[in-house]
């Protein structure tokens, strides 16, 4: 999602998306470690929307 989309969402529906990304990261990092995942840009796109997600609700808390 792209940041303006997110900062439209309600604090609930962040952490939401922020469980169910770090869940995905999970899963994505532990096959990895079993067998070289075929996309690996993946991982990187996850953290990076999970920094994003993180950054929104301390800037909504301010």
């Amino acid at each position: 999602m792209k940041p303006e989309e997110l900062r439209k969402l309600s604090v609930e529906d962040l952490a939401k998306n922020l469980k169910d990304l770090r869940e995905e990261l999970g899963n994505l990092s532990f096959q990895h470690r079993i067998r070289p995942l075929e996309d690996t840009s993946r991982l990187k796109k996850i953290k990076k929307e999970i920094a994003r997600i993180e950054t929104i609700k301390k800037q909504s808390l301010n």
